[in-house]
């Protein structure tokens, strides 16, 4: 047993605390997103028991890109960054590190549904973390000159002045800096990072980390600082320490995470001394993903074993317990967090629940597969009304999970929440029922901005996720992500999506909308048992030509299981049963850089996802090609109406094409698109077409921008009625969508590639995520109601 330094007079323990009753998350339960978990309340001894209230939930009421910092309009397109976040003494102010531009940003939040941009101040080099501690910013900055010679500074900053009022050296490069409750001392960690391109990457690589202890009390210029030497300490790498992550609980006990060594350090504050140290220990993965296939395919079907934990973020849980938020980095990752006692023991680990929980809601990062999956970054906890919550941010997933902890031994997952590209800081504002996450990823050349999420503790159903999964057979969730199409079932109460090329094994998913949120309760795999897709090569243009799409393209359209791969960018209920599916093609004819892979293609299968029929498009418009092909499809009066998403070759306008079942002939019309108002320029296409009857047709409209840049989200009607093969189409506006896309308060999402009409009348968008390829992940799946 690890000795812990108390306050004299105060006697602390460990206690169990029983709370009747059975923790109710709403739909989340429903559809299997709790998980049990053990931990403890940060309350003083003697506590008041945490108690759980199911009438409450996190909700994003606002996100703020850190791009308005230098422009209300966001149209710079410098990199800019919200990677930790601390909140003035009063909550109104938050203050974030901003490590590209070499600042640390305010944001006025005192309505925190309408936060504003309060300004910017420089700093000498890279701020990594900032605390508060009275009126005072304690920001750390790194001003190392490389990876050899390090160095750093605390900055003292004056919030409301916004100035600096003193800086204090520091001896090498900083990370996370903590101050504790009573104001008597910050802790700051010296990570003094590796380099992880010397060699193969792997410490040791000197100098050594440390931690630093500022004496906080008096004046800032009477504050003095104190080393904590932590070499020698960890059994992996012992002669370099890399802190990463550091935690001050009621008795001025610091937990400071070693990531790289795979170890935890406790140091009492107030002499200096290493009190406890252990090893973060390994984990036995079953039922995860380990595999980068490309095509991606999330299978959740494989194991690793001994795997470290590797942590990054800590916080505690009460004077004898603390969470770690498992990142991994050089070979580890456990893809989950553990909470700790003092003396080293694993009170209780994630395992593989939160993997399951990502993929369950359409966030799996299937590209860190081989890597360390979602990969947990932070973590923080804190009692909102009398609930104990704990919030893990996962960096590959972008989402904040919040757990339950009134129960001590069984903490649920309460539920998960959406965040920007890469969530870094978590900060919670129990004062104000206010929850705040930064995520620093950035670029506009890929439609993502760096965002401060705000999140408000409310008694209101959750907002999100819009839309889960069910179990498959074998007990894990049906994964699933980049939605690209929808249709409508036979009632209300069922609607089919479909994924796009991201996925390899193309399926169709069953939506049961009578749940709240809407569950995929299944997925019906498309196959070709009876040869569909190799007939086709009789039709296809010569194979010596590497610009068009020939048969030696077939094989890369089949897997060895009997699963297929198209490019599903529509699907469209069969009259005679089964889905029609436009699968885009791939490829510009005579472009070197993007060549013909695959063509255009129209399929249909039966209800258990068989091949009956694949239909192209004439061989005269598929010799004018663009990578930007079908993009939605729908059955109308024995007709197939499918849209093209931008003009081919030599073209000006996209064609809407019509093929007659009986007669198998095409026409085709021009649709006039919108022309690009985004001031980052970019282009407009059509994403997706639904039948409204009597001739008449939805098509969705869209740029290719997204946060501040989208500007053209739309749903127009045409009219097919007398339309001749060459016609250009005439369009009536019937729903601008940017309202909507900012309802749940969110960057607006840039790709609404799902419409349908349900029988009742409603109509239904669904964004698609990318499978969170340079994605934060999140999927809208919006009712729009009646818009006719």
């Amino acid at each position: 047993m690890i000795e812990v330094p108390v306050k004299k007079g105060v006697f602390r323990t460990l206690f169990r605390r029983e709370v009747k009753g059975i923790i109710v998350a709403g739909a989340l339960l429903a559809a299997g997103l709790l998980s049990g978990s053990a931990g403890m309340s940060n309350d003083a001894v003697p506590a008041i028991p945490s108690v759980s209230n199911p009438s409450m939930y996190f909700n994003r009421v606002a996100s703020f890109p850190v791009c308005s910092q230098t422009g209300s309009s966001c149209e710079s397109s410098t990199e800019t960054a919200a990677e930790i976040t601390a909140a003035s003494t009063d909550g109104m102010t938050l203050i974030y590190t901003n490590s590209p531009a070499k600042q640390i940003g305010f944001i006025d939040i005192t309505n925190p549904a309408s936060p504003m941009a309060k300004g910017s101040l420089a700093m000498t080099g890279e701020p990594t973390s900032v605390a508060v501690l009275d009126k005072y910013a304690l920001t750390a900055v790194n001003t190392s000159a490389d990876f050899v010679n390090t160095s750093g500074i605390l900055a003292i900053v004056d919030i409301d002045r916004q100035t600096v009022s003193r800086e204090i050296a520091l001896p090498g490069q900083p990370d996370s800096v903590a101050v504790s409750k009573d104001g008597k001392y910050a802790a700051i960690v010296i990570e003094n990072e590796r380099d992880e391109d010397l060699g193969t990457g792997a410490p040791p690589q000197l100098p050594a980390g440390c931690l630093v202890i500022v004496d906080t009390v008096g004046t800032p210029d009477t504050w003095t600082t104190r080393q904590v030497d932590l070499t020698g300490v960890a059994t992996l790498y012992p002669t370099d320490p890399e802190p990463e992550y550091v935690d001050i609980n009621d008795d001025n006990i610091a937990v400071v995470t070693l990531q790289e060594n795979n170890h935890i350090v406790l140091v009492d504050l107030a002499s200096g001394k290493v009190t406890g140290q252990f090893s973060a220990g390994t984990v036995n993965l079953t039922n995860i993903d380990t595999i980068d296939e490309r095509p991606n395919l999330i299978t959740l079907s494989t194991s690793k074993n001994d795997i470290k934990r590797e942590p990054d973020g800590v916080t505690w849980l009460s004077t004898t317990r603390f969470a770690t938020a498992n990142e991994g980095d050089l070979d580890g990752g456990s893809r989950g967090f553990t909470i700790f006692s003092i003396d080293g023991a694993v009170v209780y680990d994630a395992g593989n629940t939160l993997e399951h929980a990502v993929a369950r809601i359409g966030h799996y990062p299937d590209r860190r597969s081989d890597a360390k999956g979602n990969e947990p970054e932070n973590v923080e906890f804190s009692r909102f009304e009398g609930t104990d919550y704990l919030f893990v941010a996962s960096e590959r997933s972008s989402i904040v999970a919040v757990y339950d902890m009134s129960k001590p031994d069984v903490p649920a997952m309460k539920q998960m929440l959406p965040a920007g590209m890469g969530p870094e800081g978590i900060l919670a504002i129990p004062k104000r029922n206010l929850l705040i996450a930064s995520s620093e990823e950035d670029s506009r050349e890929d439609g993502f901005r760096s965002v401060v999420n705000i999140y408000q503790y409310q008694k209101a159903a959750p907002t999100y996720p819009t839309l889960v999964s069910a179990d498959r057979p074998d007990g894990t969730p049906i994964p699933w992500g980049a939605m690209s199409g929808l249709a409508a079932g036979a009632t209300d109460a069922i609607v089919y999506g479909v994924h796009d090329a991201f996925y390899r094994g193309s399926r169709i998913y069953t939506i049961d909308r009578t749940k709240t949120p809407p569950v995929i309760t299944s997925e019906i795999v498309i196959t070709d048992p009876n040869g569909k897709i190799p007939a086709l090569a009789p039709t296809l243009p010569d194979a010596d030509d590497p610009n068009t799409f020939d048969d030696t393209d077939l094989p890369a359209m089949t897997n060895a299981d009997g699963t297929v791969n198209f490019d599903v960018e529509g699907i469209s209920v069969a009259s005679t049963g089964g889905f029609w599916l436009a699968s885009e093609g791939s490829g510009t004819v005579g472009d070197k850089k993007y060549p013909v892979k695959t063509g255009n293609l129209i399929v249909k299968v039966d209800s258990a996802g068989v091949i009956e029929e694949i239909i192209m498009l004439p061989a005269a418009l598929n010799a004018l090609q663009q990578r930007f092909g079908l993009e939605g499809i729908a059955e109308s009066d024995g007709k197939l109406i499918v849209a093209l998403q931008r003009p081919w070759a030599g073209e000006t306008n996209p064609r809407i094409g019509v093929y007659d079942l009986a007669a198998k002939t095409w026409k085709f019309m021009n649709y006039p698109l919108d022309l690009p108002v985004s001031p980052n320029g970019g282009w407009v296409g059509l994403s997706e077409i639904t039948a409204l009857g009597s001739n008449r047709f939805l098509v969705v409209e869209r740029d290719n921008q997204g946060g501040p840049d989208a500007r053209i989200k739309r749903i127009y009607q045409i009219d097919l009625t007398g339309k001749a093969d060459g016609d250009t189409l005439s369009k009536v506006l019937v729903r601008d969508l940017i309202d909507d896309l900012k309802a749940p308060g969110a960057h607006i999402i840039e790709k609404v590639e799902g419409l349908a009409v349900l029988p009742g009348g409603d109509a239904m968008i669904i964004t698609d995520n990318d499978g969170l390829d340079d994605n934060s992940g999140e999927t809208q799946f919006i009712n729009l109601g009646e818009i006719q």
